[in-house]
């Protein structure tokens, strides 16, 4: 890829410009620029799409965003260190690289994007779960993204896609796959960043359906959810109590046994709940 956009490789810019990753701001670099260009064309065709990436960092994935023919992408950084190396990568492709300086969760970044807007990135892993759930829990939906292509730890990562009855399941899965399709597509080792974290990595896509999968209130949903694997050792009946009123007659009459567990229970189930709660 060097050869596409004339840059030198990230070891290089790293040393060049001193940026030695902060735990403090949750940054493991992606180095090998295989392993980015594999990254950006999981997101798909992006001839023709905005791309937001947060936490670019020296500029590794947002070089493969670029050669792998992104419309525009809009990078968000907080580190100022990591400022004049993105600098040089907007030099090299004029006009399509804008890099914003500032915290991924105060930036209204689809004021700044033309649709279609993908978003990519190999996020913090302090604000990864918290930018997630932000993106998934729009005022209105379909949201101003079509799809999510993001690195977390495994463990997130098996969280989002996890099915009822294993003990990964839980709220993220069900915000997650009531509005989108999800999926692994690639898992890292730690080698593959510098530093190594102590965990493997795995990037997920989630694609965004035009509705929610089944019809429920999002307020009524998420309390629900919420109560259930707020306390999931406890029986339904037990840790939904103060959701509403009689809640035993109305996990029955949503084919949900009263002594059911939150992680024994479909999306589909709780969806049924939740429409039957918000009509009482």
């Amino acid at each position: 890829m060097a050869a596409i956009d004339g840059l030198p490789p990230l070891r290089e810019v790293i040393a060049r410009h001193g940026l030695a990753a902060r735990k403090a701001l949750g940054q493991n670099f992606l180095l090998d620029l295989n392993l980015t260009a594999k990254i950006a064309r999981s997101a798909g065709d992006l001839a023709h799409c905005d791309v937001l990436e947060v936490g670019p960092g020296p500029g590794g994935l947002t070089r493969a965003l670029l050669a792998e023919g992104a419309r525009h992408v809009l990078a968000v950084e907080k580190d100022e260190r990591c400022l004049p190396a993105l600098a040089e990568i907007a030099s090299a492709w004029p006009g399509r690289l804008e890099v914003v300086h500032g915290d991924a969760l105060e930036v209204d970044a689809a004021a700044r994007l033309t649709p279609p807007i993908r978003v990519v990135a190999n996020l913090p892993y302090n604000v990864g779960t918290e930018l997630l759930t932000g993106w998934l829990t729009p005022p209105r939906w379909p949201p101003f993204w079509q799809s999510l292509t993001l690195m977390f730890q495994k463990e997130v990562a098996e969280r989002i896609v996890a099915r009822p009855g294993t003990k990964a399941y839980g709220r993220l899965a069900i915000l997650a796959q009531w509005r989108c399709e999800a999926r692994i597509v690639m898992v890292l080792p730690p080698e593959a960043f510098t530093p190594a974290p102590k965990v493997h990595s795995a990037v997920v896509q989630l694609t965004a359906l035009p509705a929610p999968r089944f019809p429920a209130d999002a307020k009524v949903l998420s309390r629900i959810v919420a109560a259930g694997f707020n306390q999931r050792r406890k029986m339904l009946r037990a840790s939904l109590r103060g959701v509403a009123p009689e809640i035993e007659a109305k996990l029955v009459a949503a084919g949900i046994a009263p002594t059911a567990r939150a992680e024994e229970v479909s999306l589909e189930a709780f969806c049924t709940l939740a429409r039957i709660v918000a009509a009482d």
